[in-house]
């Protein structure tokens, strides 16, 4: 079996595509496509979707379009045209057709003329109020509208004059006739068209009706030649109207099949409540590395490579379920810890001094790029007798299990030697200021004289050879794991993470992070995985954003032993 070919294994979407394609159904094509509305900018559920669309093109040797569903003027903008396709490619996927909703407006409107001539659709003045009322609802069937049996020729005068712009918004729509006593009420005479005078990104002036998304969705899909519509599960019950459509207009009818969306932990998904969190400055726009949207997972130091092994990981389901957020960061652990490079830096630094370093000494100790990669090779890193550590490294008195600094308790500096803090200083106020310890010269590089066991290993920089950054830590944006099911009175804002964001400005790190690249990642030892931030930081004013943390063994274990322990 080839690359192209099917993995034995399938989901209900791609046993579908097999069945089709062996039983010669579209010729045995397989065409897809990815229509977004460019109304904002694409989040991790949309990830999904593009996943599996390109996906199942490039599995069955079949084509993928893009297609913009530009049809509400108000809301798309080409700021977000630009944006979604930059987030295709650095997603990993190349659509091999580009359309617009906008290139078949002509199109959907001689389609929408043929309706009405044909007695199928009618040109309705009802005010949305009425139109409402009389649609019923899931337990009561809908009422006609006293124009729906206009004659066809008044239906076409109207319709022409809609299109010459003679009506205010909302005066008429155009709606197909169907049943206003269907049970499924997307059948119960829906709108195809209304009026709205507004400039359009891509045809300007040119109309001032507009199709509605149900109307044009699958006839786009029947012009482009799209075999396989595949929609998230809310589009389920508007199956049967695309296909009244496409089977009243006598074309190409692509199958629509639904799976069900990416639910995520810890955060919020619907474009309504990512749009307030932006407009209420609850974020630092739709890149801020807390947002679910690409762009903040990109700025944040997330991997496309990761986010596309999540995706196949997680599966395709006709079920709505909720996946863990810790399942995405396994996947971005495993595939940072391959590819990034590690470096020193301390982000809460206090000062450690070595008493019986020699006055002058500069050691330039080895320090591995990679481990997991042995050819990466190592760098040189800057050691003196005036290092800086983290402040929490250092406990008085000790804990229970306590491996780190501590009087009196030898420790190894992460490629350097084995240290003992033998005294402290502090302030006038008592915090601690300054350790002051010895080292072992026959432990350079970290290595153990034969008999000599330390369990502690820590993390450090040089103090005259560090450099300033700022270091931002990222945390999950909502401090409940389901944000959307809050308690009756209550505002989702309210559970947003007061800690999501927790800047370090007097953070050091080893001197060659100051060459880092915009969206250089690192992994920053013992801290997590960094990017170098390319939206605030900039040559001698660096900013590190963290995109994931290390476990951190410690922490489990203080949670287990308690405090008084």
């Amino acid at each position: 079996m080839n690359a192209n070919e099917p993995k034995e294994h399938q989901d209900f979407i791609r046993q579908a595509v097999q069945r089709d394609r062996d039983a010669g159904k579209h010729g045995g094509r397989v065409h897809t496509r990815f229509p977004p509305e460019p109304n904002g900018y694409l989040h991790i559920g949309h990830a999904k979707s593009i996943c599996l669309n390109f996906g199942i093109a490039r599995q069955f040797g079949g084509k993928c379009n893009l297609r913009f569903d530009d049809t509400n003027p108000l809301a798309e903008e080409q700021e977000y045209v630009d944006a979604i396709m930059d987030d295709i490619r650095w997603l990993g996927f190349q659509w091999d057709e580009l359309h617009f909703a906008s290139d078949w407006f002509d199109r959907l409107w001689d389609d929408c003329v043929r309706l009405v001539k044909s007695g199928k659709a009618y040109v309705d003045q009802l005010d949305p109020r009425k139109l409402r009322e009389l649609r019923g609802d899931w337990f009561q069937p809908g009422a006609d509208s006293p124009y729906r049996d206009r004659p066809v020729e008044a239906n076409l005068e109207l319709l022409e004059r809609m299109r010459k712009g003679e009506f205010a918004d909302g005066e008429y729509v155009v709606r197909a006739k169907i049943d206003m006593a269907h049970p499924n009420t997307n059948l119960r005479d829906p709108a195809m068209y209304r009026i709205r005078h507004a400039r359009h990104h891509r045809t300007g002036d040119r109309w001032c009706v507009y199709p509605m998304y149900d109307w044009a969705h699958g006839q786009n899909d029947s012009y482009e030649g799209i075999t396989h519509s595949i929609c998230t599960l809310e589009f389920e019950d508007h199956r049967p109207l695309y296909e009244w459509f496409i089977e009243s207009l006598g074309i190409h009818a692509p199958q629509q099949i639904e799976f069900a969306r990416l639910n995520l932990t810890y955060t919020v998904l619907s474009k309504r409540k990512l749009l307030q969190l932006v407009k209420e400055k609850l974020v630092d726009g739709w890149d801020d590395p807390r947002m679910p949207t690409i762009r903040g997972m990109r700025r944040r130091g997330v991997t496309p490579e990761a986010l596309r092994a999540f995706c196949e990981h997680i599966g395709i389901s006709k079920f709505n379920s909720v996946h863990e957020i810790e399942l995405l960061e396994h996947f971005l652990r495993d595939d940072l810890n391959r590819i990034c490079k590690r470096r020193l830096a301390v982000l809460d630094p206090i000062e450690l001094v070595l008493t019986d370093w020699p006055t002058g000494k500069v050691d330039l100790v080895d320090a591995l790029e990679n481990p997991e990669d042995p050819s990466a090779g190592s760098r040189q890193v800057p050691f003196t007798g005036r290092l800086l550590v983290e402040r929490d490294d250092f406990r008085d008195p000790a804990p229970k299990k306590w491996f780190r600094l501590a009087i009196g308790q030898e420790v190894r500096l992460r490629y350097g030697y084995f240290v003992t803090v033998h005294s402290i200083e502090r302030d006038a106020q008592g915090n601690v200021v300054r350790l002051l310890a010895t080292h072992d010269p026959r432990t350079r590089g970290g290595n153990s004289p034969e008999g000599k066991k330390v369990k502690g290993t820590i993390h450090w920089v040089a103090q005259e050879h560090a450099i300033d950054a700022e270091v931002r830590l990222y945390d999950r944006l909502f401090a409940v794991a389901d944000p959307n099911d809050v308690p009756a009175g209550k505002d989702w804002k309210e559970f947003l993470n007061p800690n999501s964001l927790a800047t370090r400005t007097v953070s050091k790190l080893e001197p060659s992070l100051a060459q880092a690249k915009p969206g250089e990642r690192f992994q920053f030892e013992r801290l997590g995985y960094f990017i170098a931030d390319d939206r605030d930081g900039r040559p001698g004013a660096l900013v590190f954003n963290r995109t994931v943390a290390l476990k951190d063994s410690w922490s489990k274990l203080e949670k287990k032993l308690g405090p008084e322990e």
